[in-house]
């Protein structure tokens, strides 16, 4: 059996020290768009499985109408079942990823309204400037 590959263009988001403005910004940007194609993939995989828990339901009533054992009309139906509730499962993932995903963009525009003028501020001056907390001593 082969590990599953994501089908989007999804890259890993770096969990690493560097909190400077830009690349905090960067990151939250990574997140929120991971986030997003998660979701969307989420929602895809959902469909799937609704179309194959039908697809299933319609071959337990084939399986019945053709007179075969009635242990194999149970077992599909239990695969039906079984989809049609992991289905359920799925979407509600993708909310959870998609309000996730939310809460990532609006962190992003709440740190860029906060620290956007003061970044602008230290990368434009030649001298050196304190790093954040310096003064707090």
């Amino acid at each position: 059996m082969s590990d599953p590959e994501p089908r989007g263009q999804a890259k890993p988001v770096p969990a690493d020290a560097d909190n400077r403005y830009k690349a905090l910004q960067t990151k939250l940007n990574m997140l929120g768009q991971a986030l997003d194609d998660a979701a969307l993939e989420l929602e895809g995989v959902r469909r799937d499985m609704r179309a194959d828990a039908s697809t299933s339901e319609d071959a337990a009533l084939d399986v019945e109408n053709a007179d075969l054992d009635a242990k194999f009309v149970e077992m599909t139906n239990i695969v039906s079942t079984a989809l049609g509730g992991a289905a359920v499962e799925v979407r509600s993932l993708r909310v959870c990823a998609q309000e996730i995903a939310d809460l990532t963009h609006e962190t992003r525009r709440t740190h860029a309204r906060f620290y956007a003028g003061l970044d602008e501020i230290r990368s434009n001056r030649r001298e050196r400037t304190p790093k954040p907390g310096f003064f707090n001593r």
